[in-house]
């Protein structure tokens, strides 16, 4: 992880006052009245959500927003990281859709269609329509299946996610007819749930297929540019070339978004920049009536007059608009009005006009078609624009590098693949990452790409596909986003789907052809991926199926004498008879059982196993949970969370001694160290001195109402104060003694099957377990000291 910050991060409803939950105390640090909130920051707001009474405001997932200074420089980025590849399609656009000298009709039909995929399918579809179906300021198809899942019953949610998830799913009687039948369809239906699950992972996989893809097209092409100047340079030296700059491209990776963008933004403003001053003139000295081509009856008619033949050229139309899915899946590191600002000022207008003065040239120049850029630059510019090309073309890989990263780590968040080390790479913009293990799997798929394929010719044949296949996917999943979660009138829906989804069939059936010709390796990649993605998904939800069985409140487990213990600190305990029964033994010293769910009325099932085991407890009991948060950091006097565990269901009594503590902590900090026991034990033991400002019974039980009962206030006050300090005594006791840290060591077995299918789910399962013995322990990760750590195993059948 990124270095420690002492930086000071501050969120409206960070502070928390003293509540009931489930009986017991809770106790937060910060006790300021409201009005001590920090006032929000003018340039970086957090927006405030609102939760259930047991929760946390903090513990949810908050989507950042910009203004001022912050929203310019992330425009400014990703101008660097996201246009590169939809930016430099103006170098192969028209090679690729004629082969033969087209007639100035059909110039006119091929520009019209380029100008209008880049206004309905850029411009309108994702820009202000698409962009807006982000969850929590993420985007890409699985941040769409996300945000439906917050509306609707979908999907079964990791227990650990539970808490940072805001479900925002609205009355029925709220729903008009056909929105209330959609999510009730969506909801009833298990086809209809694993199809969406199994098309959002596989618009994924699609996206990073392409991220194998597109740096290997990029940059193979962009050196192949230099056999301009020299057609003697060899194949070999082409591909070696392009295989150190690929290598080195992923190398500055670390460097992370913000510092990659701000690098290679001058050099995508200046390439496009030239396209557009290269358009206007092209348009000035050569054929301005090329314009009239922003008539879509141009597009109309060039089907109608090519038929078939004009249906194929779509796929090269087609590359004026890839990276477009990237544009979406990029979201989370830039943010919506970013994007949106960088394309519709600046991107857009360059890149129509680049299209309209090539066609400007085309249309009076012979041959010109089969290398429009090189060939439609003015006098004197050849070697700039080179140079210039080669540079853009390079930075063209960034967009689905970035892509790649944003898109696993929503995949990881909602457990679709194992829990990998991600690096947030800024302070200020949080959802910006770097991924280490994914960046050099990708490096080595990218080189050995450009080393088989050889050239562009054989690549291209592999592009495209995915790019379609992901919008249109993206176009049906909105679809749902657009009755579900922005309850709109289907008539108004449907016909805007519809025109969509039109554009998208035609391009995709077109893209299509490509399929034996190359388009198979993405699709092939894509379907591997994906299989990866949901066994591992399939594999989670039988774990969690089988963990249910240790969800048990602790009330449920053991149970306090209250005879002859009166003011006793150390109150017998006994097992409840769901573990047989019989007294419980004292273990002297604190036991920290580690609790990775750190549900409010649950037990950890390591403290389950333990009590099973050994019919004992330590002297101090703690249920500790570490819960990460969003954001860089969290106040030292913020982290920690204390709570007594309650005596029972709804009971004002708790558990003496019993203490379950959350330690929330950002993306910079650092909670796992050698002191971690002193840590927790020094926040127990302001607990308790808090609590004795409050009147206590016995045992636990804190009651507002004992005061009464007193014969005197100052008697009361003794008798808190005397209460305070033996629990003190018995804390500090038992810290001196030993501070054990307890874990639990799982191992998963499949059951036996009673039906005939069984097997497939045996196989499914036995791949689960072998790629979750192969992903490493989290215990060893952790800076625990090894003579103080307790490993309970216990076995699960799944």
């Amino acid at each position: 992880m990124s270095t420690t910050s002492d930086a000071r991060v501050h969120y409206a409803g960070d502070i928390m006052t003293r509540k009931r939950s489930g009986g017991a105390d809770v106790y937060s640090p910060r006790d300021d009245p409201p009005d001590a909130l920090p006032k929000r920051n003018s340039t970086v707001i957090e927006r405030s959500v609102e939760i259930d009474h047991d929760g946390d405001e903090r513990d949810i997932r908050k989507r950042q927003e910009f203004k001022g200074k912050y929203l310019f420089w992330l425009a400014y980025q990703s101008v660097g990281v996201i246009y590169g590849d939809i930016g430099t399609s103006p170098l192969y656009v028209y090679s690729s859709t004629f082969t033969s000298n087209p007639s100035y009709e059909d110039l006119l039909g091929a520009l019209s269609l380029i100008i209008w995929s880049l206004t309905l399918m850029v411009s309108i579809k994702y820009v202000l329509i698409v962009l807006r179906a982000d969850d929590e300021g993420e985007g890409g198809t699985f941040a769409v299946y996300s945000l439906l899942s917050r509306y609707a019953n979908i999907v079964r949610r990791d227990p650990r996610e539970e808490r940072s998830i805001k479900m925002e799913r609205v009355q029925t009687s709220d729903l008009a007819y056909t929105n209330k039948h959609t999510r009730s369809f969506l909801e009833r239906s298990a086809i209809m749930k694993t199809l969406l699950k199994v098309i959002g992972v596989f618009g994924v996989s699609l996206v990073m297929s392409d991220g194998v893809l597109t740096p290997a097209q990029s940059v193979l092409g962009a050196i192949q540019g230099l056999k301009v100047v020299d057609e003697g340079i060899s194949s070999a030296t082409i591909v070696g070339t392009s295989c150190a700059i690929l290598i080195l491209l992923f190398l500055i990776q670390p460097l992370g978004t913000s510092k990659i963008g701000s690098s290679f933004a001058p050099i995508v403003i200046t390439w496009l920049t030239f396209n557009m001053a290269f358009g206007i003139y092209n348009l000035v000295h050569f054929d301005h009536s090329v314009l009239k081509a922003f008539s879509p009856h141009f597009a109309g008619a060039y089907f109608v007059r090519n038929k078939t033949d004009g249906w194929k050229s779509l796929g090269g139309i087609l590359l004026a608009f890839t990276g477009v899915e990237a544009l979406f899946a990029d979201l989370g590191a830039f943010s919506r009005r970013a994007i949106q600002l960088s394309w519709l000022c600046f991107g857009y207008p360059c890149l129509l006009l680049a299209y309209t003065g090539q066609a400007a040239y085309i249309s009076r120049n012979v041959d010109a078609y089969t290398n429009p850029f090189f060939n439609s630059v003015p006098p004197g510019m050849f070697y700039p624009s080179l140079v210039l090309s080669i540079l853009a073309a390079v930075v063209a890989s960034q967009t689905m590098i970035t892509a790649t990263f944003q898109l696993l780590s929503q995949i990881v968040k909602l457990s679709y693949f194992p829990q990998i080390k991600v690096i947030h790479t800024s302070k200020i913009f949080h959802q910006q990452i770097y991924i280490p293990w994914v960046n050099w799997l990708l490096m080595v798929g990218t080189v050995c790409v450009t080393a088989a394929y050889n050239n562009t010719t054989r690549l291209g044949e592999a592009y495209g596909v995915c790019v379609i296949l992901v919008t249109f996917i993206t176009t049906c999943m909105v679809l749902l986003v657009a009755l579900v979660v922005w309850r709109l009138p289907v008539y108004i829906v449907m016909p805007c789907f519809l025109i969509f989804a039109t554009f998208d069939g035609l391009y995709l059936s077109s893209a299509l052809t490509k399929v034996p010709d190359g388009a198979w390796f993405t699709l092939c990649v894509a379907i591997v991926l994906s299989t990866l993605f949901v066994l591992w998904r399939f594999g989670k939800e039988n774990q969690w199926k089988a963990e249910a069985s240790d969800r048990i409140p602790p009330w449920d487990l053991v149970s306090q004498s209250q005879e002859g213990v009166k003011w006793s600190m150390q109150p017998e305990l006994h097992l409840s008879s769901k573990l047989g029964g019989g007294p419980v033994s004292h273990l002297h010293g604190i036991g920290l059982f580690f609790d990775k769910t750190g549900v409010s009325n649950g037990s950890p099932a390591v403290f389950v196993h333990f009590l099973q085991k050994f019919q004992a407890a330590p002297i101090i009991t703690v249920f500790f949970h570490i819960r990460p948060l969003s954001c860089p950091t969290v106040a030292p006097e913020d982290r920690f969370s204390v709570v007594r565990c309650a005596a029972g269901p709804g009971s004002a009594g708790t558990l003496e001694n019993f203490y379950r503590v959350i330690i929330r902590h950002g993306y910079t900090d650092s909670v796992i160290s050698s002191d971690l026991g002193l840590l927790i034990y020094e926040n127990i033991r302001k607990f308790i001195i808090r609590g004795g400002n409050r009147s206590l019974t016995p045992n636990g039980g804190d009651n507002e109402d004992s005061a009464k009962t007193s014969e005197s206030s100052e008697a009361a006050a003794t008798a808190r104060q005397s209460l305070v300090n033996a629990r003190l005594d018995v804390l500090q006791t038992a810290y001196k003694d030993q501070v054990m840290y307890i874990v639990g060591k799982e191992q998963m077995r499949i059951g036996e099957g009673k039906v005939l299918h069984a097997w497939p789910r045996r196989i499914a399962l036995a791949a689960f377990l072998w790629v979750r013995s192969n992903t490493g322990s989290r215990v060893a990760n952790m800076n625990l000291d090894v003579d103080k750590l307790v490993e309970v195993g216990f076995v699960k059948i799944i």
